[in-house]
């Protein structure tokens, strides 16, 4: 729920176990206790979408019978899989722009031990007006981070599983060139289109690619976006990487972007998600600043993790 700073810190003075977004002029003045939280003034609320620097949203963990909280860096951010609950959920925030981010985003589809750890979350952003960075906080010490993540592990009662879902709008355009990389990698500067080597910058400018449209992959009959940053001199940058070993295509074109986001979550079929983000590439492009996506209200982020780093998609966690 989006809610005032004072009832945010009630509610940690209570005791209770949350997961926190909101702007860093608000995180910095919340007491320490049981909860995390990551930086970003957009959101998802049950009155449609929002920018504010006046309110926080904040998800309770009321179905916890235990939580841990443990902050990793780019070294050691992989022993969330040793720290977590044998049944349990994960909720792990990482800094936009970060090593520990890009270690995560680059090497976590290699670990298997996370298929059988649910972990959802979302990488912190902010102000996109303002040259501000992002940060996440340790609530149980009110400790802020620019440089490494925090996670919540969380123990499920007996007979309770965490499930975690995505809803995207895009499928990959079976007409379009098959295209695949040489590395996992944030940053591209050769790919091999059709078996042909190229330029990546070069073939998206000839073409004349929309790269509002993401690459889409088929990862075990899931389709993965990997989204364009930016289109330099020579090379590009992406919100997520592409995966050696992987064939990609550029997603069909979107027509109206807002109604397809719209179609995908009123068949998406979920009842009462107990934690859901969504891409800031969806908020802008699918203009959803004063649109609502029930059931679904959340921080609007850098990027999704559901298991994987993940972007232009809706992430949600059910426990059932």
């Amino acid at each position: 729920m989006l809610t005032t700073l004072e009832n945010t810190i009630s509610m940690i003075n209570e005791g209770k176990v949350l997961l926190i977004a909101g702007d860093d002029s608000l995180l910095s003045q919340l007491p320490s206790g049981k909860w995390i939280a990551g930086t970003t003034p957009y959101f998802i609320t049950d009155e449609g979408g929002i920018k504010t620097k006046d309110r926080l949203f904040v998800n309770e963990v009321d179905y916890a019978t235990k939580v841990s909280v443990n902050v990793y860096g780019k070294y050691n951010v992989f022993q969330i899989v040793e720290d977590c609950f044998d049944n349990g959920l994960t909720a792990l925030v990482l800094p936009f722009g970060a090593e520990v981010t890009a270690k995560y985003a680059k090497e976590a589809p290699d670990v298997e031990e996370l298929l059988m750890h649910p972990t959802v979350g979302w990488v912190s952003g902010f102000d996109l007006d303002t040259d501000s960075v992002a940060k996440v906080y340790d609530g149980t010490t009110g400790k802020a981070y620019t440089d490494k993540g925090v996670a919540m592990h969380i123990e499920l009662p007996e007979g309770k599983t965490a499930m975690i879902n995505i809803v995207n709008i895009f499928e990959d355009d079976k007409t379009d060139p098959v295209i695949t990389f040489s590395d996992n990698s944030l940053e591209v500067t050769k790919c091999s289109v059709n078996g042909q080597e190229v330029v990546f910058a070069d073939y998206i400018r000839k073409k004349g690619i929309n790269t509002q449209m993401p690459l889409v992959a088929d990862y075990n009959g899931v389709y993965i976006n990997t989204s364009i940053k930016a289109v330099g001199d020579g090379k590009v940058s992406l919100y997520a990487p592409v995966f050696k070993g992987h064939e990609y295509r550029f997603a069909t074109s979107v027509s109206n972007y807002a109604e397809k986001f719209k179609s995908k979550i009123e068949s998406a079929g979920a009842t009462k998600p107990v934690f859901s983000c969504n891409c800031i590439l969806n908020y802008l492009y699918g203009e959803l600043e004063g649109k609502k996506t029930p059931p679904y209200a959340g921080p609007i982020t850098f990027g999704e993790i559901a298991y994987q780093l993940i972007n232009q998609t809706l992430v949600y966690c059910e426990i059932e």
